[in-house]
């Protein structure tokens, strides 16, 4: 079976989706070693719409180790409605929603915020990575101060 241009294979979805999963697990759990598998070396991060850390991956894993990792000792990332809305060969853009319930120094009610991840994704010899992340921050109920 050959694809349309700009169609995307099951196993391609399967992969992205799965990369996606693998990334709300590694903030969630904290584990930063996996959080780096998800990007390519050379991936730009960009959590500026949530005030947070935008640059390089090694960059802003070092932000999320010290930051993320310390100061926020519970959140739980759903990430839904993933769609491929570019998709060329070994490259492809990629939406999903996210919602994030969570644990903010500080405030003693539960925060939640909501949004958009924006990634553009390669394939690599391991498998899709994303090169570059921005996250939209839609909204943020019991925000920081």
């Amino acid at each position: 079976m050959t694809l349309a241009h700009n169609e995307v294979s099951v196993e391609d979805q399967l992969a992205i989706n799965a990369l996606l999963h693998r990334y709300a697990r590694a903030v969630d759990t904290k584990d930063w070693e996996l959080y780096r598998s998800v990007f390519t070396e050379d991936a730009y991060i960009d959590y500026s719409s949530a005030g947070a850390a935008a640059g390089p991956r090694d960059e802003v894993t070092a932000w999320m180790e010290q930051g993320f990792g310390a100061l926020i000792p519970m959140s739980m990332h759903y990430i839904t409605n993933i769609e491929i809305l570019e998709h060329q060969g070994d490259s492809a853009k990629v939406r999903a929603m996210f919602y994030n319930p969570m644990q903010l120094p500080g405030v003693t009610d539960l925060s939640y915020c909501g949004g958009y991840y924006h990634h553009e994704l390669v394939r690599t010899s391991d498998g899709w990575r994303s090169r570059n992340l921005r996250e939209e921050n839609v909204w943020f109920v019991n925000g920081p101060s």
